[in-house]
């Protein structure tokens, strides 16, 4: 061997190893879908009042649960509930659209993902209405909850608790 080739045998040695080690890394490295991610439950827009807190602590666990959030700032909430069909005896701070439905308020997020899965036809949507302390993106130190029901309102005007 000559003393250009011994010079040659480390460099494309490291070379080499170093080839196999990537190629070690890709082949052993999980795919794409096996990597943790929060589950993709789709997008859904808020309409709320700039100046209102709980709305946007909703929106982040709505965010933390897996759904995208387009929060929309408007002036007036009460055309966007009329507009929206949100009977007056049920509103609350903000009003969401998703997947073909409307969540007035600090609806859990169990009600939601069921409402989602079963589609009933006739719900136009569903409410919690005021803002129970308690209710997600309402909670305060100590985990004091006020009793509140998901209410169902349905396209004929009737309403009926959802859960």
């Amino acid at each position: 061997m000559t003393k250009d080739h011994a010079q040659l045998l480390p460099r494309r040695s490291l070379l080499v190893m170093g080839a196999i080690g990537l190629a070690s890394v890709a082949f052993h490295s999980p795919p794409a879908a096996a990597v943790q991610r929060r589950p993709d439950r789709g997008s859904m827009t808020m309409y709320r009042d700039a100046g209102c807190g709980c709305c946007m602590a909703w929106a982040n666990l709505a965010e933390r649960a897996g759904y995208q959030v387009s929060v929309q700032n408007v002036a007036d909430m009460a055309a966007v509930k009329r507009r929206l069909g949100v009977p007056a005896a049920l509103a609350s701070c903000h009003t969401v659209l998703v997947g073909g439905f409307v969540v007035e308020g600090h609806v859990p997020f169990p009600a939601l993902g069921r409402l989602l899965s079963q589609r009933p036809m006739d719900i136009r949507g569903i409410a919690v209405p005021d803002m129970p302390v308690g209710s997600p993106g309402m909670e305060v130190p100590g985990g004091t909850r006020e009793p509140f029901d998901v209410i169902a309102f349905f396209r004929n005007g009737r309403t009926a608790r959802f859960a």
